[in-house]
Order: structure tokens, then sequence, then C-alpha cells
């Protein structure tokens, strides 16, 4: 849920640097493109949006540079997703677009490490209302790194209601094998639920005998379901 203070200080940055009397003209380039790609921007704009951007532009570098226009490399993010974050540092930062919508997941990364928290605000709710069985675990895996406790508590009440889909899946088994421990505070959570507990082969309620993964009357492994 975006925050009023994130928001506040997304929008009066900007009032802020046209203060300070920034000069303008850089290029943002995304990892592996060609220069004719690159996309024009004001260090202004950049500036106020991102204390990360000012501190860079701070820089010797930068100040004694005799280049009329300076590149800057974002490494970490694909052509297409450089747009859509341009193209939000641009906006009012009032709500997502299409486009911005598109590239909720990777932006949320680039607005934490570039310490845009309004944008992570909106990523990290687009990313709660667009939670289903396909991408949860990824989302859980993306709010640790770093932990954000509303993602990754929205993230764990989806996979701990849907267990019984998301389990049987090869993905389960990927994020398993990378992620044990968290594996392991998943199927904790999912075992003392207190949901009827059915067999799908034989249809016995297995409620008494939660803390198995198996069915008590045919033995069937993988058929328990929350119901």
């Amino acid at each position: 849920m975006a925050t009023p203070i994130n928001k506040e200080h997304f929008s009066g940055g900007l009032a802020k640097v046209l203060a300070e009397k920034w000069q303008v003209d850089v290029m943002l380039k995304a990892k592996n493109s060609d220069e004719g790609s690159a996309i024009s921007a004001h260090k202004l704009i950049l500036a106020s949006r991102s204390e990360v951007f000012k501190k860079m532009l701070e820089l010797d570098e930068f100040k004694t540079s005799t280049k009329q226009v300076e590149t800057i490399t974002l490494s970490d993010m694909k052509q297409e997703e450089l747009e859509a974050f341009v193209e939000f540092i641009y906006s009012d930062g009032s709500m997502l677009s299409a486009n911005v919508k598109q590239h909720a997941r990777s932006l949320y990364l680039a607005a934490d490490k570039y310490e845009i928290m309004h944008l992570r605000d909106l990523c990290r709710a687009k990313l709660i209302c667009s939670l289903s069985s396909s991408n949860s675990l990824d989302i859980l895996e993306l709010a640790q790194i770093p932990f954000d406790k509303v993602l990754h508590d929205a993230a764990f009440s989806y996979i701990e209601k849907n267990i019984s889909t998301i389990a049987s899946s090869d993905d389960f088994k990927l994020f398993v094998a990378s992620n044990s421990n968290l594996a392991v505070e998943i199927m904790k959570a999912s075992l003392t639920r207190t949901s009827t507990l059915n067999c799908s082969r034989c249809g016995q309620n297995n409620n008494q005998y939660v803390a198995r993964i198996s069915c008590y009357n045919c033995g069937n492994y993988g058929t328990l379901r929350l119901i």
C-alpha cells in the first residue's frame, strides 16, 4: 500500500532540487543496449526523485566532465524495464501506467536500489494484487531481498491457503531446493490449519492426523486436500 510520506517525498523532491539549480542532460542506458537506444533524461528530475541518483550526480566525475551529455548505465535493467522506469520518474506518481505494471517485479527491485520508495509502494501493491499459484513462490522470494514484511506476509498467506495446488508443482520443488527454511515454515503453517483435510483418492477425513502428509486410510502420498 502506498504511504503518504513516500508519495510526498517523491513529489516534493523536485522543488528542493530546483532551488539548488541542478543542470540538465543525462542519458540512461540499459545493460547490453547500444548507444542509440539510450534514453535522454534530466539530472534535475533524476536527482529530485532519487537520493541515489542525486549522490551519483554529485560525484566529481560528473561535475568535472567536459562532456555535454553524461551517460549512466543501469546494468540491472533491460531496455523495456528502463523505459518503464523513466516513464514513472517523469510521471506525477499518482498511479502505475499499464506499461509500468508489466514490469512491477523488476521495478520493485529498482525502486529499492535507487531509493524511490513511492514506486516501491506502488509495485508492492501491484504484486500483492497479482498473487497466483504460478507466481506466489517467486513473490515470496522477492520479499526476502530486502526483507519486506508486508509483501512477505501476503505471499506467505496466499501460499498457505493454496498449498495443495502449489506443493504439487515443479516450481515448488525448485523453491524447496533453494529456500529450505521458508519451505519448512510454509509446511508447518499449512499442516496446522484447521480446515477439513480430505484425501482426494479415497475421501477419508484426515483432520485427526493433520501432521501426516499421506492419507491415513489409503496411504497415498500427496492426495490430501484442504477443503
